[in-house]
C-alpha cells in the first residue's frame, strides 16, 4: 500500500488554494514536491524510507491532484512557482516548520528553486531533479527545444484545454512519454483519474503559461542581478533523459548556486518511480549532512 502509516489531509494555504498533503515519519522535516503531469504519488516508492529519518510531507501543487485551483490571472501570477513557493511556506508553517530540506522533480524542481531564492531563510538544502531553470530552458530553445520539448509550446496556446479534454490519457501519459508512466501501477491510477478533471487540465496548461511569461522573466531579472541560492544543492538527472542529453547541468546551475553537487542516475526522467533505491540514497545522504 502507497504511503503506509501516512496521514492525508486537506490543508487551507491561503489565497483561496487547498493542497491534497500526505505527511508521515518523525525527525527534521523534508518538503518533497512533485512534477508534470503527475501527483504527490510519485513519490510512493520513496517516501516511506525517508519517513524514518525526516517527517516527510507530500502535497499535490496547487491545481494539480486533488489541491484546488487559484483564481486565473491575466500575467498568470497565481499559477506561477512564485505563488507555488508561498503554497511550499504556508503548508510547512501549518505542520509547524519555519526552517525545512526541500525535494521537487520536475515542475516541483522549479518550485523548489524559486522557494529558495525568494524565501532563503526557510530552506536549508535543496535538491533539484532532472531539469535546468525555466529561464534557461527558454533562453536556449532551438530546433531541437522545438522537436523534443513540444509540449512547452502547446500548452501556453490559448485553446490548449480544448484540444485535450477529449482523450487526457493520450495527450498526457502516451503522446509524450511514450507510455511509460503506465508502469507506475497505483500512482498512474491517481494520475490519471486527476487528468481527467477539466480543471486539472486548466491548471496544467496555467502551470506552463505561467513558466514562458512570469516564471522566464523573474529568472532573467535574478540572473541579471546576479541573485543566487543560498543553501547547499543538489542536482539529480537520468543519465537516459533529455537533461543529460542536452545540458551540461552542472554547468548551468553553477552559475545558479555556488554550493553545488550532483550527478546521473541511469534512468529516464522519472527517476523516483524507474530507480527508487538509487533515488532514496541519493536523497538520505545529502538531506541528513549537518543535522
Amino acid at each position: 500500500m502507497a504511503f503506509e502509516g501516512f496521514e492525508l489531509s486537506q490543508v487551507d494555504v491561503g489565497e483561496g488554494v487547498s493542497l491534497r498533503v500526505r505527511h508521515g515519519g518523525s525527525g527534521p522535516p523534508l518538503l518533497l514536491l512533485h512534477g508534470y503531469p503527475e501527483t504527490h504519488m510519485m513519490w510512493s516508492q520513496v517516501a516511506p524510507d525517508l519517513a524514518r529519518d525526516f517527517t516527510v510531507i507530500a502535497p499535490d501543487l496547487r491545481g494539480y491532484g486533488r489541491s484546488t485551483p487559484p483564481a486565473d490571472s491575466d500575467d498568470h501570477e497565481t499559477y506561477s512557482k512564485r505563488a507555488m513557493a508561498r503554497d511550499a511556506v504556508a503548508l510547512m508553517r501549518h505542520f509547524g516548520f519555519e526552517r525545512f530540506d526541500v525535494a521537487g522533480h520536475d515542475r516541483g524542481g522549479r518550485v523548489g528553486y524559486r522557494l529558495a531564492l525568494d524565501h532563503p531563510q526557510a530552506v536549508r538544502r535543496l535538491t533539484v531533479l532532472d531539469i535546468i531553470p525555466t529561464g534557461e530552458v527558454w533562453a536556449r530553445a532551438d530546433l531541437r527545444f522545438a522537436l523534443g520539448y513540444w509540449h512547452w509550446s502547446f500548452l501556453v496556446q490559448p485553446n490548449a484545454e480544448a484540444l485535450i479534454r477529449p482523450d487526457p490519457e493520450l495527450f498526457f501519459f502516451h503522446a509524450q512519454f511514450r507510455s511509460i508512466l503506465k508502469t507506475f501501477g497505483e500512482a498512474y491510477a491517481d494520475y490519471l483519474a486527476c487528468a481527467k478533471d477539466p480543471s486539472v487540465i486548466h491548471a496544467m496548461c496555467e502551470d506552463y503559461r505561467a513558466g514562458a511569461s512570469f516564471d522566464r522573466l523573474l529568472d532573467e531579472t535574478d540572473k541579471a542581478a546576479g541573485k543566487q541560492i543560498a543553501c547547499p544543492v543538489q542536482v539529480l538527472w537520468g543519465d537516459r533523459a533529455i537533461i543529460n542529453s542536452w545540458y551540461d547541468a552542472l554547468g548551468v546551475w553553477r552559475e545558479w548556486a555556488p554550493d553545488l553537487r550532483g550527478h546521473g542516475i541511469d534512468c529516464g526522467h522519472f527517476l523516483p518511480e524507474e530507480k527508487p533505491a538509487e533515488t532514496l540514497a541519493a536523497l538520505r545522504s545529502f538531506h541528513a549532512e549537518g543535522l
